[in-house]
């Protein structure tokens, strides 16, 4: 027994002592002390289960998170307002009353404030008798997916891992200890209190602690008003602990730890979200533990994790500083140094969050992915369709993370189910709408507290981007007509009955409309919200239909939607209006504007995500998407880390590295926990998949049918190398540069044919052959 003890104890310890250290081939971030606040704590995930590793020596916490954590359930109806509102609003629209129609829309149709919020599932407390000697470290490996942390104590070392695998859908805790008297302490798990109420129970039985819970929100609101939710998501919360020497024994609501050498956790969370039978689900995952082991779960975990994970390599060049701490690096990069290797670790760990956050089988990664300490989160942690639910899925396709956009994807079909309800009881008509936001329940309605905020009728439109670009990256035929295809059609029908002919010019417009969250300044000198076809909401519709039709073509699907959708595309008004004064006008006129810096840049969906403005195809339109750009940066811009990330892709699209490179700098120095968590601020998880796709964006860019090379590459990635990146078309993509230079291109297609690349303003056209390698060199 004690020989056994002594080998996990040296195999535990060089593990993670090596896990500390930084191999100049790995990735990863590091720090000489445990975490002080949730924002500096280290987060693993696998989709459904997460946790924020602090690393204490003496009280650790590692705050647990799952993605169904949700209180209510979809019972607050699927509509407000009727057919007879709509027509009101839009007399009021073109009777040139603003304001009226501004008071009118969030009474007639919206459920004005909403609180009802992603929460925590709890805490793991473990209350160590030993102190800290000396000797601390911790880190994050971004290449296998675990933290550790290992310290000094009385007599010896201590270590710990943490790992949460997606296989076995188990969160690991692993500690051992070469003190002469082991680990001794008391291990606990709980739950915040919702207000003054306890929202979970604990007990131990052996060796297990078991949670149990509803989630309930008692400061909810609907409709701005308070709304208790005593009931919710149930839940069941179970720690297993096995230990190697000493003992493990049930302590009342707790586990008490005597003198173990090794010291193994395994956490499993279910909940009725996901089945009846969750607490079924809990008690046969701890028996089948029991027969596990650490090597194995982990071994099983690293396969899954780097099938993903080592699809894209990225080397930016640059000094490497793996030698200081990743808190260091950042305060130098805020201080004005430049760390490209710090830069390629951030592109990394985005997708590390989203594997982190998002699998088959789970909820879309939220406003905060998965990780979220929160009873009451800020903005309820739920899902924005007005640019950050969909910031997080722009890395899954250019990053080689394709399956990834599945559960956004299930996602939007059970949004269309409900939005079909929300289309005929609300507007009277057919398909299906989205408004600003929703939640785990899926409602569609609109929550608008104010005019400006929610009154936005995009949501739908903007997911059915994602919906066709899956379909672009992929090649799937089988996907597009099962799944893509009935969405479009759906959405699209919405969208051609939801149209309405401006009196002023004849011209198909969306109405009533707004620029998510931003107002303008009425004829009268008020601020004002609504107007008759913004740009946005143009631009999103004229690109559904577009989609469409290609869908259908593609298909060869030409029915009477068909020809409908074709005539009005071409009646539509355009989004794409150029001022006086050279900029794209965000409205239907060229009003002023009260936020000239404002963080949404909508009127620019067209340039990105979109795709329908390039330098050579619309050279004008290109001018004016870097004045209007220029215009919001000069009155202060960009201020929210996903603003932030914005601008890098924006930057990219103009093919311009530098000013891509100032931003990825500001990102930095304004937007960056020292966990390299994205800084809103408060945390928010759009500002990092934002950032990861902006990196891709400035080394390819594949729409418009070719594919761009090194289209916005900075001054400051001098020599680099990038492997698996994924162009549209299904096409892998590796790129080599020195000196600023391309060396090489390497394209393996899973189709043969040709393709046209673009490189230094050259364009040539490549013959590729499925499965075999093709390389360009310049």
């Amino acid at each position: 027994m004690k020989l056994k003890s002594a080998l996990f104890i040296l195999a535990g310890t060089m593990w993670l002592n090596c896990s500390a250290q930084l191999k100049p081939n790995s990735i990863r971030m590091w720090y000489k002390q445990p975490a002080e606040k949730w924002v500096e704590a280290l987060p693993v995930g696998n989709g459904h289960l997460g946790a924020m590793v602090f690393g204490k020596p003496t009280h650790e916490r590692i705050q647990l998170n799952e993605d169904s954590m949700w209180p209510g359930g979809p019972d607050w109806g699927d509509s407000k307002g009727t057919p007879e509102d709509l027509k009101y609003l839009r007399k009021l629209l073109v009777e040139g009353k603003h304001h009226e129609a501004d008071s009118e829309i969030v009474k007639r149709f919206s459920r004005n404030g909403v609180t009802r919020s992603h929460q925590t599932l709890g805490n793991l407390w473990c209350d160590w008798e030993h102190e800290l000697t000396g000797g601390y470290v911790r880190a994050l490996s971004l290449d296998s997916a675990f933290t550790s942390a290992a310290y000094n104590v009385a007599g010896g070392r201590v270590t710990q891992k943490v790992f949460a695998s997606y296989p076995n859908d188990v969160l690991v805790v692993e500690y051992t200890s070469t003190a002469p008297n082991g680990l001794n302490g008391t291990l606990r798990i709980n739950r915040p209190k919702d207000g003054e109420h306890e929202t979970a129970t604990t007990t131990s039985n052996g060796n297990v602690l078991v949670m149990k819970g509803e989630a309930t929100q008692y400061g909810a609101q609907f409709e701005s008003k308070p709304k208790p939710l005593n009931y919710g998501v149930k839940f069941d919360c179970r720690l297993l602990a096995l230990n190697d020497g000493g003992e493990v024994k049930s302590n009342g609501e707790t586990l008490k730890v005597e003198g173990v050498k090794k010291l193994t956790l395994y956490l499993v969370a279910n909940t009725s979200f996901y089945g009846k039978d969750y607490e079924t689900k809990s008690k046969k995952q701890i028996n089948k533990l029991k027969k596990s082991n650490t090597k194995d779960l982990f071994n099983a975990h690293l396969a899954d994790y780097q099938k993903l994970y080592n699809r894209v390599v990225l080397n930016l060049g640059g000094d490497n500083k793996n030698a200081l701490p990743t808190d260091e690096r950042i305060a130098a990069v805020k201080a004005g140094s430049i760390d490209q290797n710090l830069e390629a670790i951030l592109f990394q760990y985005g997708r590390y969050l989203l594997i982190g956050s998002s699998r088959m089988g789970t909820n879309p990664a939220n406003l905060q992915g998965l990780w979220n300490e929160h009873i009451k989160a800020p903005w309820n942690a739920d899902y924005h369709l007005n640019i950050n639910l969909q910031m997080n899925y722009w890395p899954a396709e250019v990053t080689n993370l394709s399956e990834l956009h599945q559960p956004l994807i299930k996602y939007i079909e059970r949004l269309a189910e409900r939005g079909k309800n929300t289309a005929k009881e609300q507007y009277g008509m057919d398909g299906f709408i989205i408004h600003h936001a929703s939640d785990l329940w899926g409602p569609t309605w609109m929550r608008a507290g104010q005019p400006y905020w929610g009154s936005w009728i995009g949501g739908s439109g903007w997911l059915l981007q994602h919906v066709w670009e899956h379909y672009l990256f992929t090649g799937d035929k089988k996907y597009l007509k099962k799944t893509a295809y009935p969405l479009l059609k759906e959405g699209a029908r919405f969208y051609a009955q939801w149209l309405m002919a401006d009196p002023r010019d004849g011209k198909l417009i969306s109405a009533p409309s707004t620029s998510p969250e931003n107002s303008f300044i009425a004829p009268d000198g008020k601020k004002a919200a609504t107007c008759l076809g913004s740009a946005m909401d143009q631009q999103i519709i004229k690109e559904v239909f577009d989609n469409y039709l290609e869908a259908a073509e593609l298909l060869g699907d030409n029915d009477n939607l068909v020809n409908e959708v074709k005539e009005k595309r071409t009646k539509m008004r355009s989004g794409l209006v150029i001022g006086d004064d050279g900029r794209i006008l965000e409205w239907d006129r060229p009003y002023d504007e009260p936020e000239k810096g404002h963080r949404h840049m909508s009127h620019l969906y067209a340039f990105h995500p979109g795709d329908d403005i390039t330098k050579e195809d619309t050279p004008e339109l290109f001018k004016a998407v870097r004045k209007t750009l220029d215009y919001r940066l000069a009155h202060g811009g960009a201020g929210t880390g996903w603003s932030r990330a914005w601008l890098i892709n924006f930057s990219a699209r103009l093919l311009d590295g530098e000013m891509a490179h100032e931003h990825i700098q500001m990102l930095f120095k304004k937007s960056i926990f020292i966990n390299l968590f994205d800084a809103h601020p408060p945390f928010q998880i759009d500002g990092n998949f934002g950032y990861t796709a902006g990196v891709a964006e400035m080394l390819l860019q594949s729409h418009r049918g070719a594919l761009r090379l090194l289209p916005a590459l900075p001054k400051a990635w001098k020599d680099g190398k990038i492997t698996g990146l994924k162009a549209r078309g299904d096409i892998e993509v590796d790129l080599e540069w020195k000196n600023h230079q391309l060396v090489r291109a390497v394209f393996r297609a899973k189709n043969s044919g040709k393709t046209k690349v673009v490189y230094n303003g050259k364009i040539a056209e490549i013959a590729l052959k499925a499965g075999e390698p093709a390389q360009f060199m310049p």
